[in-house]
């Protein structure tokens, strides 16, 4: 079993410690459980706007705006499911010890990238490996 690990209250990761210490990767790891509680309190306000109904408006265009909010924030709730499913895997990552490393190359993927997108598999250099390969198929189409 791996120590506890505390982190100094206004404790942020920079480019100059090594790489995924302890302290680091437990920053990640709250970073990432406080964002998906996040997400869970976010879909579960909207669980409870969606059971108010309101959808019974007697005039047309109030029911369709209405009706029009409701599926955006339906749609704005899957993507939050499936980023949940990507915090998910991220976190079993800092278990196994790979997380921080792109899964193509086994390379750091960076702390400033991570600070933005705590999700990433993959460093910035493979990303846009990626992006190029997806667009010359894209234009191939």
């Amino acid at each position: 079993m791996d120590p506890v690990v505390v982190l100094p209250p206004d404790y942020h990761p920079s480019a100059d410690e090594e790489y995924m210490n302890p302290t680091m990767v437990e920053y990640f790891r709250q970073k990432l459980v406080n964002w998906k509680k996040s997400l869970i309190n976010q879909s579960q306000d909207t669980l409870e706007d969606l059971r108010q109904g309101g959808l019974n408006q007697p005039d047309q265009i109030d029911r369709a705006s209405l009706e029009t909010d409701k599926a955006l924030e339906l749609r704005t709730r899957d993507r939050a499911r499936k980023l949940i499913s990507k915090i998910d895997e991220a976190l079993k990552r800092i278990d196994d010890g790979t997380f921080g490393y792109c899964e193509e190359t086994g390379e750091p993927i960076g702390v400033e990238r991570l600070e933005v997108r705590p999700v990433a598999t993959l460093s910035i250099e493979a990303q846009e490996r990626h992006e190029r390969m997806e667009k010359t198929y894209d234009d191939e189409a």
